[in-house]
């Protein structure tokens, strides 16, 4: 698993709308969020989400993006983004190539880890949190994101 220091492995994925997004693209507007979960529409990973959704605002104030990673489907992810309002793109990684780059596959390489990274424009990973059962951690994280910022 990647930690503070190593540096961001480039990508580009499909958002909820087929659109391909890399990295490069969102570091040109500021640090970047990245934040990767296991699944749409699972009680966990809409709390996560919901609670990213709410801080929105205060994440875009703070010159920053934020960008969910997950293996669902672009429709998938579109009806997850529909359903719960989230202004924030959600990026298909079908083939797992950049769960497996960031190191957070789950075990066994089943599932995948709930983790967010913070990286910096130079993509050096400024710092991460790593907790898959407590979304809270991940919210505190950006809070505190935000109020260094």
């Amino acid at each position: 698993m990647l930690k503070q220091g190593d540096k961001a492995p480039d990508f580009i994925l499909q958002d909820e709308a087929g659109k391909d997004v890399s990295l490069d693209s969102l570091l040109s507007k500021g640090p970047v969020i990245l934040y990767f979960y296991p699944a749409d529409f699972t009680l966990m990973c809409t709390a996560e989400a919901c609670s990213i959704r709410d801080m929105h605002d205060d994440i875009l104030a703070a010159d920053m993006q934020v960008v969910g990673v997950s293996p669902q489907s672009s429709e998938s992810h579109a009806r997850f983004k529909d359903s719960h309002k989230l202004p924030f793109p959600l990026l298909f990684d079908d083939s797992r190539k950049v769960i497996r780059a960031y190191g957070v596959e789950g075990p066994f390489g089943i599932g995948v880890r709930r983790a967010t990274y913070l990286i910096g424009q130079d993509k050096v990973i400024l710092d991460r949190v790593v907790s898959d059962l407590f979304v809270g951690s991940h919210v505190k994280f950006i809070q505190q994101i935000i109020d260094a910022a």
